[in-house]
C-alpha cells in the first residue's frame, strides 16, 4: 500500500505542476496581448533603410486594421501563395480570411514613404504544445521589396518580441515544396525542425528558440 500511495502522490504532484506551468504560460501570453504596441520598445526597428528602401514599421491588432488593409493582406497572400497551396493542401478563400480576421491576430506592417503597405507579417502570442510562443502565420512581401533583407529584418523583430515577452520560441509553418522559404528559414535564419512537425505531411513546423532570462522575484510573484 505504501508504494501505491507514493505513486499516487507522485502522479498528483505531477498533474499539479503541469497545471501550474500551464497557468504560468497562459499568463505570459495574456500579458503580451495586453500591450498596446509590441514594437514600441524597439525604436531602432521601426524603420528599415537599405538598398533605396525607406520603410516604416508598425504593429497593430486586427481590430485596428482598416478593411482596405485587410483586403490587401488577403490579396498579397493569395497572389504569393495560392499556386503552392493548390499543389499541396489546397487554397480556400474562406479559410484564409477566417485566419486573417481572427481577433487574436497581430500584424506587423512595412509601409513606404507614400504610406503604402509593401510587406506584412501576421502573428500571434499563443500556446503551442504547452509552450508560450510567437507563432508567425504569414510573412509576405510585395515583389518590389523582396531580396533586400526586409523579410529577415521582420523575422528578427518577432524574435525580439519573443525575448521581451518571455516566449520560448518563434514558430512558423513552411510548405515542403517552398524551396525559397525553406532556405530562408533554415539557412539564413537558422530555424530547425520543431518536435511538433508531423510525419509524411506536405509541410514542416520550423522554430527558433530564444534566450530566456530568469524572472525576478517580483515578476514571479506577479505571475502567480
Amino acid at each position: 500500500m505504501g508504494r501505491k500511495n507514493e505513486k499516487s502522490k507522485d502522479r498528483k504532484a505531477a498533474r499539479e505542476e503541469e497545471a501550474r506551468m500551464a497557468n504560468h504560460h497562459w499568463k505570459k501570453v495574456e500579458k503580451a496581448n495586453e500591450v498596446a504596441d509590441p514594437l514600441e520598445s524597439f525604436v531602432s526597428f521601426k524603420t528599415f533603410k537599405k538598398n533605396d528602401l525607406n520603410l516604416k514599421l508598425s504593429c497593430v491588432r486586427r481590430a485596428d486594421m482598416s478593411d482596405e488593409l485587410i483586403q490587401w493582406v488577403f490579396d498579397l497572400t493569395k497572389n504569393n501563395m495560392e499556386t503552392m497551396y493548390t499543389e499541396t493542401w489546397g487554397w480556400n478563400d474562406k479559410s484564409k480570411r477566417r485566419e486573417i480576421n481572427d481577433e487574436r491576430m497581430w500584424f506587423m506592417l512595412a509601409k513606404d514613404e507614400n504610406d503604402k503597405a509593401v510587406a506584412f507579417s501576421s502573428f500571434r502570442f499563443d500556446i503551442d504544445y504547452s509552450e508560450p510562443v510567437v507563432y508567425c502565420y504569414e510573412i509576405q512581401l510585395e515583389k518590389s521589396v523582396q531580396r533586400n533583407g526586409l523579410g529577415k529584418f521582420m523575422m528578427q523583430v518577432l524574435q525580439l518580441f519573443a525575448i521581451k515577452f518571455r516566449m520560448h520560441k518563434v514558430v512558423v509553418t513552411v510548405l515542403e515544396c517552398n524551396d525559397t522559404s525553406m532556405e530562408f528559414f533554415t539557412k539564413k535564419l537558422k530555424y530547425v525542425c520543431d518536435p511538433s512537425t508531423p510525419v509524411d505531411e506536405c509541410y514542416s513546423i520550423l522554430c527558433k528558440t530564444v534566450p530566456r532570462k530568469k524572472a525576478s522575484t517580483e515578476e514571479e510573484q506577479l505571475e502567480e
